[in-house]
């Protein structure tokens, strides 16, 4: 918990730069305006927002939030040093930085001599040189500067005194904010600590004025001291290629780092960045760092699905903190446990990162997961013993035959109300055909499909097309039933996967099927198992229709209800 008095950690947000050069992932401008307005409302100070002048789409993400500024945040042009043996003022892709219009803006430089003479092919002296006079050009124009030292510590463990001397060239040309890069991602823990420490140390001497390193050339425009920011502040920015880029951030705030960059989610080029939906709550909930407020932390699960759903990927249900799975308890033991008190199978309570506890109900359930799922679903079990231990065996038969009722939440929703013998019968389906048309040369295939239901005792014969069986039994089972619940036209079914779980009996095999369906508010998730897959994504898709069905008269009633 922070208080008044916890220290401040600087969020600095690269999603929008770093995050987008993971392998698949591409946004939109309209996509990057919405993920940086979300950033804003999560309260992360800094939004780097990308490479003016690099592509079109940066370009004009920089104009649009000119024209509708974000609330707090401040948004970050990021740029390189100019290039080799010219000047910073005449360099065109300074000027575009200029034009994006930020008040910061971070240039990133080479640490490490192996890049200076393999990667740039220059001397030593000149790379000093480009990081200078592109920092001091920049600060004649009114930009603070954050300053990456790309490939810092592997430049530092190969030559340390020529990677520090980078560090004083970017402070003597006013650079605010030291940030040391793990580029490559091999940096341990145990390293990352040491070496921050003594970057700490040896610019700390910059206030004496006394760097160890010899005779440094004074800068036409020396670092001015902001009482917000120190100079020189040191700040972290890790990748996850070792599976250390949170532990590494970590290791380096509690060595002195005073800023932390990351992306949401981890998204990042190679294995990703350090994920801030990990670091947020572990600097502040257990380090009492002081990152956002607490209201803005109980926002942290949305933001994270909300940014997974804008970038078109899905969202990681077993991730830390934020993910679906974070907080899921499924063994019997664990769910009696952690009913009497959470602490004994939850390192924090859910809700302070936005997230929300769930009991998993599978064949390894005992009857609390039983009682737990069922309150979740407003059915009351405790004083009905035996009904939940019939429940329980008939979830325990059903998953033995291949159904996962884990994933399929809805599916066991209608189990518990069926056997409580209270199944609302909102259609009956009497039968389906499905004809498949595949003509040779042509790249997709027709299918029709016809289905029988009964409604309140009148049978309905309809028919549909669709691109594949499946999409033709939906699309058919729709159609007979928007005339009785009007409400099916919001239902989408949003995913779709199917499973093979006997594959050594070949085309035989046993097939399982879940289908996810959503109205626009919820999602809920249906299964279907059988050797014929067609039946299988049925059993699936009728759930999934009834269940929508269920949540919508649910709703009415509690309306009812409270007029």
């Amino acid at each position: 918990m922070t208080t008044n008095s916890s220290p401040q950690l600087w969020l600095y947000d690269t999603t929008l730069r770093d995050g987008t050069q993971r392998e698949g992932l591409s946004v939109s401008i309209e996509d990057k305006l919405r993920i940086a307005k979300r950033l804003d409302q999560l309260g992360v100070p800094f939004i780097e927002g990308g490479w003016p002048g690099a592509n079109p789409k940066d370009v004009q993400f920089f104009w649009q939030l000119q024209e509708d500024p974000l609330k707090q945040a401040e948004v970050v042009a990021f740029c390189s040093t100019r290039r080799p043996n010219s000047t910073a003022a005449t360099e065109p892709m300074l000027q575009d930085i200029l034009a994006a219009g930020t008040r910061w803006v971070t240039i990133f430089g080479k640490s490490w001599d192996l890049h200076v003479t393999t990667s740039l092919k220059t001397t030593l002296e000149e790379n000093l040189a480009m990081i200078r006079d592109t920092i001091e050009y920049l600060r004649s124009q009114g930009r603070r500067i954050i300053y990456d030292a790309e490939h810092w510590f592997d430049g530092y463990k190969h030559n340390p005194d020529y990677a520090l001397q980078t560090l004083e060239a970017a402070i003597a040309s006013g650079a605010e904010w030291l940030v040391l890069c793990d580029t490559n991602g091999g940096t341990l823990p145990h390293e990352v600590s040491q070496i921050v420490q003594d970057v700490v140390q040896v610019t700390g001497k910059l206030r004496t004025g006394d760097w160890g390193l010899g005779s440094r050339k004074e800068s036409s425009q020396s670092p001015i001291p902001n009482p917000q920011f120190p100079i020189p502040q040191i700040g972290i920015h890790t990748h996850n290629d070792s599976e250390m880029a949170v532990a590494n951030a970590i290791a380096a705030v509690m060595a002195g780092a005073k800023m932390v960059q990351g992306t949401i989610n981890g998204y990042g080029e190679r294995c990703g960045n350090a994920n801030l939906c990990s670091l947020i709550p572990n600097l502040q909930l257990k380090l009492g760092y002081s990152c956002i407020t607490e209201d803005q932390l109980t926002q942290l699960t949305e933001a994270s699905r909300f940014v997974s759903e804008v970038v078109n990927l899905a969202p990681d249900e077993h991730a830390p903190f934020v993910g679906l799975s974070a907080f899921a308890h499924k063994g019997g033991i664990h769910v009696s446990a952690v009913e009497r008190n959470p602490l004994t199978y939850e390192h924090i309570q859910p809700e302070q990162v936005g997230n929300h506890r769930r009991i998993v109900i599978s064949e390894q359930s005992g009857l609390s997961n039983v009682l737990a799922k069922a309150r979740s679903f407003g059915i009351n079990l405790d004083q009905l013993k035996a009904e939940a231990k019939q429940i329980l065996q008939r979830l325990k038969d059903l998953e033995s035959e291949g159904f996962q009722f884990e994933a399929a939440e809805a599916s066991f929703a209608l189990l518990m109300h069926e056997a409580l013998g209270g199944r609302q019968k909102f259609f009956e389906v009497k039968g389906f055909q499905v004809h498949c048309d595949l003509i040779e040369g042509k790249e997709t295939s027709n299918a029709l499909a016809t289905v029988k239901i009964a409604v309140d005792g009148k049978n309905i014969l309809e028919a549909a097309e669709g691109n594949g069986p499946v999409a033709a039994l939906d699309a058919a089972l729709r159609k007979a039933l928007v005339n009785f619940y009007p409400q099916i036209a919001t239902f989408d079914l949003t995913d779709y996967k199917v499973r093979i779980l006997n594959g050594h009996t070949g085309t035989a095999a046993k097939t399982r099927v879940l289908v996810e369906s959503g109205n626009g508010r919820q999602r809920w998730t249906t299964v279907g198992v059988s050797t014929n897959i067609l039946e299988a994504s049925y059993q699936a898709v009728v759930e999934g229709l009834e269940y929508g069905l269920l949540l919508h008269s649910q709703a009415e009633a509690a309306v009812k209800a409270s007029s």
